[in-house]
């Protein structure tokens, strides 16, 4: 299946906001670039009316200038090595592909990625704050749910730190394929992957539940991730002023809010059960 591939020239101060929007009309893939970003979309998932109208809603408000072109599946590594850096969180993990060189010894945890289209390289700040709050939970033979993998990139992370039962699922047959393609990369053969979303889960209790998606699915999905979660909730995907708002559906439904973290204003936040 191919993709769309768009090409954003546009200020700093507004990549982040037009990265969530795009992300609200099916763009699912998102690569920072010196002039912008570039963005991609599924081509069953593409609504060009819609993308005209946040192009010409944003015109009104900043400088920008785009263009948009088809991407075939076996260009994704071309375009993506282009752009793809080796980048650590919080100086324990180091996350790199195959062609960089592997990390030193003052990391605990080096996962390596190779994403085709699929969001998760710990570039962005919402999977990288997902890290830092895991990094802080005790995994030892713990379950974990991961919603809306992308890459496998926080499932791999919770085998890393010990975790011994880990389930992982995503409605991307490429995020599913990909993740695939991650877990042997890595060693980390426990977690089992399979194409879906939360309503097609088998009924299961989990120690951890992370979903890292965005503001209104997840506004729409906590009360069935409270449903999974014994104890740990970690979501992110979302800006700092809809805290209030996760933080309200979430206590909804017997979570409590224990630490939130955030960085150029998107933010993740850790709930627990009562």
């Amino acid at each position: 299946m191919d993709y769309f591939e768009l090409s954003l020239t546009v200020e700093p101060d507004f990549s982040e906001i037009l990265m969530a929007e795009l992300a609200e009309i099916g763009f699912d893939s998102f690569v920072e670039t010196d002039e912008g970003l570039q963005a991609y979309v599924l081509e069953s998932e593409f609504q060009e009316r819609s993308l005209k109208q946040l192009m010409e809603t944003y015109a009104d408000k900043t400088p920008m200038s785009y263009s948009l072109k088809k991407i075939e599946k076996q260009n994704w590594n071309e375009e993506w090595e282009s752009n793809f850096s080796p980048i650590e969180v919080l100086d324990k993990v180091y996350i790199r592909a195959t062609f960089h060189e592997p990390a030193d010894q003052k990391y605990e945890h080096e996962i390596i990625i190779t994403p085709k289209m699929s969001f998760g390289t710990g570039h962005h700040e919402t999977t990288s704050q997902v890290m830092e709050l895991q990094l802080e939970i005790d995994h030892q033979c713990k379950s974990v749910l991961d919603v809306g993998t992308g890459t496998g990139i926080l499932a791999i992370l919770a085998a890393k730190l010990g975790a011994t039962k880990i389930h992982a699922f995503d409605i991307d047959e490429w995020s599913v394929e990909n993740t695939t393609e991650n877990i042997q990369l890595n060693d980390t053969n426990l977690i089992t992957i399979e194409l879906g979303t939360i309503d097609s889960q088998k009924t299961a209790i989990y120690d951890i539940v992370l979903a890292n998606i965005n503001r209104n699915i997840l506004l729409e999905e906590i009360p069935k991730y409270a449903t999974f979660t014994s104890d740990y909730l970690l979501l992110s995907g979302f800006y700092e002023h809809d805290i209030a708002d996760i933080q309200a559906k979430a206590e909804a439904h017997g979570l409590k809010k224990i630490k939130h973290i955030s960085k150029n204003n998107w933010a993740a936040v850790v709930f627990r059960k009562h």
